[in-house]
């Protein structure tokens, strides 16, 4: 869930791979110009009002019994945008990123 407010830079961990998320990358930011660097584990996506920048690491797994589940510790990094822009971008991210369920 995207908090109501989101910060010019802020920390978020995701349950998913580098993998999975350079997968998503262009379908969570459609409207961006994306330059990524998998090898540095970074990426630039260009607003048409400003910049989103992200940096991910891996974590430890989390275990729960016999299930495992990848971990990114995710840095976004937001310049030019104005605080309800950021919410719409985010917004967008995080559904564009999200698992099924339910």
């Amino acid at each position: 869930m995207t908090p109501s407010f989101v910060p010019e830079k802020f920390e978020h961990v995701m349950g998913c791979t580098s993998a999975d998320l350079l997968s998503w990358l262009p379908g969570a930011l459609p409207e961006a110009a994306l330059t990524v660097d998998a090898g540095h584990a970074d990426c630039t996506a260009i607003l048409p009002d400003g910049i989103l920048k992200i940096r991910w690491s891996p974590l430890p797994d989390a275990r729960i019994a016999l299930l495992t589940i990848p971990r990114l510790g995710v840095y976004f990094e937001y310049s030019g945008l104005s605080d309800e822009r950021r919410y719409t971008v985010q917004k967008r991210f995080d559904l564009g990123t999200q698992r099924g369920g339910g």
